[in-house]
């Protein structure tokens, strides 16, 4: 894996192909390890890296086991299935488009994913404005050059519990909403870079707002 030199606790790391072939991707670890997920043929969609993958849930091992987990965005699913893989409790699939939900579904039954996943059909940041269970984990990884990975981070805020990791992907490097988002850590793959941060709020507060004059 090539890397170049860059400042402690940010990783960067080269882009590839997920190492499943061509229009599918590899389950890294856990009790899906090796399974193969189908990559969803969807404007805008770009599965995280297999590489990516497994930094971000070496980040994650301290807290994934027994968490509950959301996938916002979540396209291929990789994530939240990943995250389900490696023992995570609960883990919700937001997927705003049908046949891609409708694969989603299928996948999970040929894994036989059993009653701790969930697969939402609706619009993230609709879905996120509504009543819910807060989570320990969430993936932040929108169709890509959307913008609205910023906006999905505000909206998450009432929906986290205190500490909570949140996994951020975007073009570039996103402002997080509020002086409760602590980034632990960064990296770069290719065209994208990525961060984990710690929700170190209250649990279910809405954003601060700024006051104006």
């Amino acid at each position: 894996m090539a890397r170049t030199k860059v400042p402690p606790g940010r990783t960067r790391l080269t882009s590839g192909a997920a190492s499943g072939g061509p229009g599918r991707l590899r389950l890294i670890a856990g009790r899906f390890r090796g399974r193969l997920l189908p990559i969803p043929d969807q404007p805008g969609l770009r599965p995280t890296a297999d590489r990516v993958r497994e930094t971000l849930f070496n980040w994650l091992a301290p807290v994934i086991e027994g968490s509950h987990c959301l996938d916002l965005f979540a396209g291929s699913g990789a994530l939240g299935f990943e995250a389900l893989s490696r023992g995570a409790a609960r883990v919700v699939l937001v997927e705003r488009d049908r046949r891609v939900c409708e694969q989603l579904r299928r996948t999970a039954q040929e894994l036989g994913a059993g009653e701790g996943l969930e697969i939402v059909q609706a619009d993230a940041l609709s879905w996120l404005a509504g009543p819910g269970e807060r989570y320990d984990v969430a993936f932040v990884d929108p169709p890509y050059a959307t913008g609205l990975a910023g906006q999905a981070m505000a909206a998450l805020e009432r929906r986290l519990n205190a500490g909570a990791r949140v996994y951020v992907e975007a073009p570039a490097a996103v402002e997080p909403p509020s002086p409760r988002w602590k980034k632990l850590r960064e990296g770069a793959a290719g065209a994208v870079a990525f961060a984990l941060y710690e929700f170190s709020g209250e649990a279910g507060a809405p954003a601060r707002q700024e006051s104006t004059p």
